[in-house]
């Protein structure tokens, strides 16, 4: 699959060229033929002999990038200055910051801000400790908490390099849902420190967001921290990702006309992703499925089953079937891969049932080429953001966490995941609703605030009212 120019690759480039004569046009024409893509072009500085511009180019890649800058220096009169990656610059001194919602011009707004006065309301929530909600940060504040341990497609790369992909968490949290997220990258990778941290620094927050912890570690971390804790513990990587999915199905088998009760689902990846989202089809009336790993067809007489592989061959795979992935495929309704890149290709999606489903989620390489398994599929989803259907959890977990904090939830349920799927499934609407259009825009007006509003009432929340202090409570003057 030939990577197309995008803006997660673009560039900058400060040149000068000879005033006046074809050099700017010679410019895009050499860019354009070195296959990138000019977005935009400005002139910085002007002199009667030469000009300075800044010119703005998507490369595929950071190799084509450095292509698109030789291209620009071959042509004649050009003198390349500073070459800018636009994805670092806008990393440049992080993308998140603290700021306060209340001015400090005086004295007076010292004393109620911080010393003498901070020390009354630091009384009343000793009291009464349920007013750190009320008198805090902590209604609106959830921890984004990784150990670098599986951060994207990139593996165990650590805290520190985790940073930018918590911080970019962060600021979707705030975009989408209005909420204070915080990163929290830890430098241990042992399950037992990383549940102590946690609990160590949740009194500080309403929810914790896992992220980019590798299996099957995350899958005790989340547990036991849902048991322990009295605030609700999601990991995004399974449950944001299973909810997704679970919604674009629902809207796929809209277009072909199935029910999820009666088709017949392979899926690839038994990882944390994976164990999610058959969990979650389950709840939602999934009742045929086969699961393939790294080692193959998961089933109850496979040697050496882990517990979390052991639960899975029990609740799949009725016939006991142990050939490999390719041939679980024939007579398939629907394939979802969680997996690794480029494993099937178009002839093994053929041997599918008509109108199949194709959900390729491995990224940036999905598990087939899409436009290959386009041929034979009458939906196709991918997790990139060039083709159409991008199954993204960007979609779910801001409204998810949004619906638990105004509920003032204690727990996650897979009640409420489901919930979650319906309310996504449903902002596309009967007419609006195509083989190419099976999930909302992230920008879409009503994702979050439909999303946020099923979870709240499955959590058996109440809209928000305006603030109030009880009748009792030391802000109640009146």
């Amino acid at each position: 699959m030939t990577a197309l120019p995008s803006v997660s690759y673009s560039i900058t480039v400060r040149l000068e060229v000879p005033a006046g004569g074809s050099t700017v046009s010679k410019l895009t024409t050499a860019v354009e033929q070195a296959g990138g893509l000019v977005t935009a072009l400005d002139v910085t500085a002007s002199g009667h002999e030469r000009l300075r511009i800044d010119v703005t180019c998507a490369a595929a890649d950071t190799e084509h990038a450095g292509r698109l800058v030789e291209a620009m220096r071959a042509v004649p009169g050009v003198e390349i200055g500073r070459v800018s990656d636009r994805t670092f610059l806008m990393h440049l001194g992080g993308k998140i910051s603290m700021e306060a919602k209340h001015p400090i011009r005086n004295r007076d707004d010292l004393s109620m801000i911080y010393t003498p006065g901070v020390a009354r309301v630091c009384l009343a929530i000793a009291a009464n400790p349920e007013d750190a909600r009320r008198l805090t940060i902590k209604r609106n504040t959830v921890a984004v908490v990784t150990d670098g341990s599986a951060v994207l497609g990139l593996g165990n790369i650590g805290p520190e390099a985790a940073l930018p992909v918590m911080e970019g968490k962060a600021a979707l949290f705030k975009r989408f849902a209005g909420i204070d997220a915080w990163p929290l990258c830890l430098d241990t990778q042992d399950t037992e420190g990383i549940i102590a941290v946690v609990k160590a620094i949740a009194p500080g927050f309403a929810g914790i967001n896992l992220e980019d912890i590798s299996a099957p570690r995350c899958f005790e971390i989340e547990a036991r921290l849902r048991e322990e804790l009295d605030i609700p513990v999601f990991h995004d990587d399974q449950h944001g990702t299973a909810v997704v999915v679970l919604a674009a199905l629902f809207n796929a088998l809209r277009v072909v006309n199935k029910d999820i009760s009666e088709v017949r689902v392979v899926l690839s990846g038994a990882g944390a992703a994976g164990t999610a989202i058959l969990k979650l089809l389950i709840e939602a009336g999934l009742q045929d499925a086969i699961v393939a790993d790294i080692a193959g067809v998961i089933h109850t007489e496979r040697e050496g089953l882990s517990p979390e592989l052991r639960w899975i061959a029990e609740n799949t795979n009725a016939a006991k079937y142990s050939g490999d992935l390719k041939g679980a495929l024939a007579g398939a309704d629907v394939f979802i891969g969680v997996s690794a890149p480029n494993i099937l290709n178009g002839a093994d999606i053929a041997t599918m049932n008509k109108d199949s489903i194709v959900f390729a989620l491995a990224n940036p390489d999905p598990e087939v080429d899409p436009a290959a398994a386009h041929e034979h599929a009458a939906v196709v989803a991918t997790g990139r953001s060039d083709f159409p259907n991008q199954i993204n959890n960007v979609l779910v977990f801001p409204g998810v966490f949004r619906g638990l904090l105004d509920a003032q939830s204690s727990k996650v349920s897979i009640q409420m995941e489901l919930a979650a799927a319906k309310a996504l499934a449903s902002v596309v609407t009967d007419d609006e609703l195509n083989a190419d259009y099976i999930v909302p825009s992230v920008f879409h007006p009503e994702v979050h605030t439909r999303v946020a509003h099923a979870v709240r009432d499955a959590a058996g929340g109440k809209a928000p009212a305006a603030e109030m202090f009880p009748d009792d409570s030391p802000g109640a003057l009146i």
